[in-house]
Formats: structure tokens, sequence, C-alpha cells
């Protein structure tokens, strides 16, 4: 490897240090990274080899960081994982991750609690209307439609 090359990858390297700096990144994500400040193929991919093996750079670590601070301000796990998704992690790991959340993370016990907070709010309202916004609101909050329907007719069935 001739000195340009070298110089090339301790840059590389040293960018990929500043980016994890800030936070734990995906493998995915730190190629995009390095590829927009225009570093050369081989000298990413390097880089992410140099990262890999040093356990800088984990998507299986990744995954479940990611979801575990997501977890902290409720929300559905649709969402995490269409997160995960654009951040470039595999499906399998997404999966393997999502099903082990599940085990301690009630979808519709948490739904069920952001839902009776919202729908207090809604009381002015006709009740297709809330239930119309409530519907949305926790879609937006990456709660599965199947969850959100169940949620939102028990609350129904309550206040009526």
């Amino acid at each position: 490897m001739n000195k340009k090359d070298s110089e090339g990858l301790q840059k590389a390297r040293n960018y990929a240090f500043l980016l994890l700096k800030f936070r734990q990144r995906s493998e995915k994500e730190l190629y995009r990274r390095l590829k927009k400040k225009k570093f050369e193929e081989e000298v990413v991919a390097k880089t992410i080899s140099f990262l890999k093996d040093k356990r800088f750079v984990d998507d299986e670590l990744f995954a479940k960081s990611w979801i575990e601070s997501r977890l902290k301000r409720p929300c559905g796990l649709r969402k995490i994982e269409n997160e995960l998704n654009l951040k470039g992690v595999d499906k399998k790991i997404i999966e393997r991750q999502i099903l082990e959340i599940k085990k301690h993370y009630s979808e519709e016990e948490i739904a069920g609690r952001i839902a009776k907070i919202r729908f207090a709010k809604f009381k002015d309202i006709e009740q297709q209307t809330a239930k119309r916004r409530l519907y949305g609101y926790l879609l937006r909050r990456g709660f599965s439609p199947e969850v959100i329907s169940g949620v939102v007719n028990q609350l129904c069935r309550q206040t009526s």
C-alpha cells in the first residue's frame, strides 16, 4: 500500500471514529457517510472491515441499542422496524431483535395507556372524529393497525 492510500485509509478511519463518537451506527450508515465524503470504494471497504474486526461496528448490537433507546419514548415496533430498515440493518437482525423485545414489551398495553391520555383530550369532540384522530395519532407513533383497532374499540366501549 502506498503512502497516498494509507493516508486515505487513516482519514477514513478518523472520520468513522468521529461519527461513532456521537452515537453507534450501522454498517450501511457508515458506508453511506464515507462514500458521501468521497472516499474510494476500497478505502471504505477496508475501513468498515477494520471497524467490524475491532467490534466498533456491529449491526446486531446497534439494532438492540436502537430499539431500547426508541422504546424510552413509547412507540410502536413498526416504527422502530422502519427506522432500522432505513439505517440499512439486515432484515433478519431486525426480526430477531424485535422478537426478543416482544417478550417483555406489550404494544397493546403501551398503546392503551397512550390512547387513554389522548382520548381524554377529545372529550368535547364527536366520538367518530375522536376515534379517527386517535387512530391517526397511534398510527403515526408506529403501532400496527390491528393493535390500534383493538385499543380504540376497547376504549370506545369503556367510555360509552
